[in-house]
């Protein structure tokens, strides 16, 4: 893999380089906001020179800018690395803010190397089907997704949506018509650290379902029994027969 780490301490920047350079991979380390944001800018724009199996490790706290405002500012510029947040804060709104503006896993400090390793790899083979953002806003019908301001509306309506509500209802818009398993939820918006056996998934669709769809005579999310769940337009959903689920 290609990683390039944007890390301040430079005894972890060390341990990281190191560590990872003896595991075969290629390394590149930035230490401050700004110097991070530009690491990542190049890198998205010489991608094809790198290869596809290019991910960012991105610590939170930064001198000049923090790890939150470079993913957001990635994210909004359409830059698709797949990027593992690192922090010593390990609360759960800590770790919601940095998913919901597009970091695609969380490890908190102090952190087991192997276990850095492994989601590296997963994010690495994940990172090859990401397609880059082009817009600003997502537009399915007549739901829309606004990235910049965080917020989703149906028939403008506005919704009141929760941090990870919105993560998970802009993954789904992002691939109209895409089957989302459960495990691929789980992963994209909760991380590899949650329990795969876990229930979250379908409460939550549960709820974004009765956000969305309940007072509408065409449902957007779907789900496929044993499958997973989609969400399409409804100018699109089959006529007749409302979904399971």
């Amino acid at each position: 893999m290609n990683i390039f780490v944007i890390e301040d301490d430079p005894r972890i920047a060390d341990f990281l380089s190191r560590g990872l350079r003896a595991e075969g991979h290629r390394v590149e380390v930035a230490s401050t906001g700004p110097e991070g944001l530009e690491l990542a800018r190049r890198v998205a724009r010489e991608r094809n020179a790198h290869g596809p199996s290019c991910v960012l490790v991105l610590d939170l706290m930064l001198p000049g800018m923090s790890g939150l405002e470079i993913c957001q500012t990635l994210r909004a510029e359409g830059v698709a690395l797949p990027i593992l947040m690192l922090s010593a804060l390990g609360a759960v709104e800590d770790r919601v803010a940095g998913l919901r503006l597009g970091a695609d896993d969380y490890l908190a400090k102090p952190f087991d190397f192997d276990e850095l390793l492994a989601r590296l790899e997963s994010l690495s083979r994940r990172g090859r089907e990401v397609v880059p953002a082009v817009s600003a806003r997502l537009v399915v019908g007549d739901l829309v997704f606004d990235r910049e301001r965080m917020q989703a509306s149906r028939s403008g309506q506005i919704l009141a949506l929760t941090a990870r509500e919105l993560a998970l209802l802009e993954l789904m818009m992002s691939a109209p018509g895409r089957l989302f398993s459960r495990e691929r939820i789980l992963s994209n918006v909760w991380g590899a650290s949650e329990d795969p056996l876990t229930n979250v998934v379908d409460v939550y669709i549960r709820r974004l379902r009765s956000k969305i769809d309940d007072g509408h005579a065409d449902p957007m999310i779907h789900t496929v029994r044993g499958l997973g769940y989609r969400l399409e337009s409804p100018a699109v959903s089959p006529t007749g027969h409302r979904p399971a689920g």
